[in-house]
């Protein structure tokens, strides 16, 4: 077992475990070791920068679910853009479901929206479900606000996928472009560009958020497949 590994097992929490497998259900539970998040950051912090650091990066695929955790964590650590995207790209391949996807979440992406876009058009038409999902997660995080374009919801709404969790990312897209470019985003609603599950997710979801009016709610309901 490496030092990693084994710093992983000294913060195990076995009844944490048990309620944290039953949330990824794509993975297999004997690999899950049961590390509460901020035990993982403060792990990440105390290693990012060091030679232990970029030896354990460089050693995938890993074997436990928390090292992947932890792989997210210290590329979110990342202050480079360039090398934030190295990192990237050679980690997303081995993203195996949506708890690491989701991790990811580096900041240092921020300093490029163009060529962050140029990234996120190409994960965009990967055959990998978790590099799609990770593209879309970028497109809300980075693109919904002051640099929206409405052309960034065909992309999202343009994605054909059987894959459960490519589909939740496309209806927590739209159910959050709805809170915050509705006028736009509603369109695609009453349109019917999306799937049919996705689009009454989508809207499933806008219902549930505290963003949405009362009143874009009820119309909303009305737009239900």
């Amino acid at each position: 077992m490496t030092e990693i590994q084994e710093r992983l097992f000294e913060l195990k929490d076995e009844k944490y475990r048990d309620f944290n497998a039953s949330l990824i259900p794509t993975v297999d539970k004997s690999i899950v070791i049961g590390v509460r998040v901020p035990a993982l950051r403060k792990l990440a912090r105390e290693l990012k920068g060091s030679p232990r650091a970029a030896e354990f990066m460089a050693a995938l695929p890993h074997h436990y679910h928390e090292e992947n955790l932890l792989q997210a964590l210290l590329i979110n650590e990342a202050k480079d853009f360039g090398l934030c995207i190295e990192e990237l790209e050679t980690f997303l391949p081995y993203v195996d479901n949506w708890a690491v996807c989701d991790m990811l979440g580096p900041k240092a992406l921020a300093k490029d929206k163009a060529g962050l876009m140029e990234h996120i058009l190409r994960w965009l038409g990967s055959s990998h479900a978790y590099t799609q999902r990770f593209a879309m997660c970028m497109l809300m995080s980075h693109f919904l606000d002051q640099d929206f374009k409405e052309e960034y919801l065909g992309l999202v709404a343009g994605l054909r996928s059987e894959e459960y969790y490519v589909r939740m990312m496309q209806a927590w897209y739209f159910a959050t472009a709805l809170a915050k470019q509705y006028d736009c985003a509603v369109k695609y609603i009453e349109g019917r560009r999306l799937e049919g599950w996705t689009h009454n997710k989508s809207i499933q979801k806008a219902r549930e958020s505290f963003r949405v009016s009362p009143e874009h709610k009820e119309y909303l309901k009305t737009l239900k497949i």
